[in-house]
């Protein structure tokens, strides 16, 4: 059961946002510091704590990791005490948190949760591949996470989690071995892994990831969630920025992954500041595909979210704004150089 909508009211840098998904891909756009990545955590923390059983705002908290770990921190900010509430929706389930300015933990006292159990009851593999990619790092990351207070989001451990997985039994179906002969094809190689450390594996022998460029390290990354099942019909995907550290020409075979899983039902969130990912998008989608646009841009000192299912509607698109900017300076200077 996919994720149909967050709502947001004095969270962060929301005043009062609405947000409705679509059940495949979500793109979300917008110049720095309109929430993209914010937004994506909320979504993302809700469906993790179907796997965890953790307390909401508690995962909220790991997720955003405010200042001395103070949960009030994320209360937008402004004078006296004030209250926020997250709301995240699928179909007919909701779950809901609000918490005030002043409070310090996800405590009863501070927090009220509505919706826990039920939403609980229908748990949902969710995986979020951050900017910075984790693999070179993993060896004995997970254990000093656990026993010590490091300053990493806990998207850094969550990953590993599926990372670490092994292959599913069998062979696979004729979806799943389409997109791992793609991603096999652009690595030249096969993902394995021997005592927390991974290896690219091809006919020279086995590479380790820390010698890899870091775009084929994450290529890597989704080669492991396809080929352990994490992500299948009913998952979810959340990407920060997957055109970072990845050539320009790989981001065709990438956008023919991510609609093809959606196609198989796994609901994709991306957020990207690329031309060339939005319109790899649009060339390549089909009318069975579901894809939205989110543009998230400021307005009267809150942000807002301009919502459509068309690429040409997208608004305010900054992407295509500097993009449109670059071509009129270069027919500009190209004027001038004849003159």
């Amino acid at each position: 059961m996919p994720l149909t909508a967050v709502k947001l009211e004095k969270f962060t840098a929301f005043e009062n946002l609405e947000v409705q998904f679509s059940p495949g891909i979500n793109v979300l756009v917008g110049a720095n510091g309109t929430g993209k990545t914010h937004l994506m955590k909320v979504a993302y923390a809700a469906c993790d704590i179907t796997r965890t059983n953790q307390n909401f705002a508690e995962k909220l908290g790991q997720v955003f990791l405010p200042s001395e770990n103070a949960l009030g921190r994320l209360v937008k900010r402004q004078r006296g005490k004030a209250a926020c509430r997250v709301k995240v929706t699928r179909d007919k389930l909701n779950i809901l948190a609000s918490f005030h300015s002043h409070a310090k933990t996800p405590s009863t006292k501070v927090v009220q949760l509505r919706g826990i159990r039920k939403w609980n009851s229908q748990p949902i593999k969710s995986v979020y591949i951050p900017v910075k990619e984790m693999l070179a790092n993993a060896p004995g990351f997970q254990a000093s996470y656990a026993a010590r207070e490091l300053h990493f989001e806990a998207i850094y451990n969550d990953i590993l989690d599926y990372a670490y997985l092994k292959p599913l039994r069998g062979k696979p179906g004729p979806p799943r071995k389409k997109l791992l002969s793609i991603l096999q094809k652009i690595m030249d190689g096969k993902v394995t892994e021997k005592n927390q450390e991974f290896f690219l594996r091809n006919k020279q022998g086995n590479l380790e990831f820390s010698l890899l460029a870091e775009g084929i390290r994450k290529l890597g990354l989704l080669w492991l969630l396809i080929q352990n099942g994490t992500l299948s019909k009913g998952s979810a995907l959340f990407w920060d920025e997957p055109e970072t550290n990845l050539n320009p020409k790989l981001f065709k075979e990438l956008m023919e992954i991510l609609l093809e899983l959606q196609r198989i039902g796994v609901q994709v969130f991306l957020a990207t500041h690329d031309y060339g990912i939005l319109k790899e998008l649009d060339l390549q989608k089909k009318k069975r595909d579901k894809i939205r646009f989110h543009s998230l841009f400021h307005e009267n000192g809150s942000v807002r979210c301009h919502t459509t299912d068309s690429y040409l509607d997208i608004h305010p698109n900054a992407i295509a704004e500097a993009f449109a900017s670059l071509y009129d300076r270069e027919i500009e200077r190209s004027l001038n150089l004849k003159k």
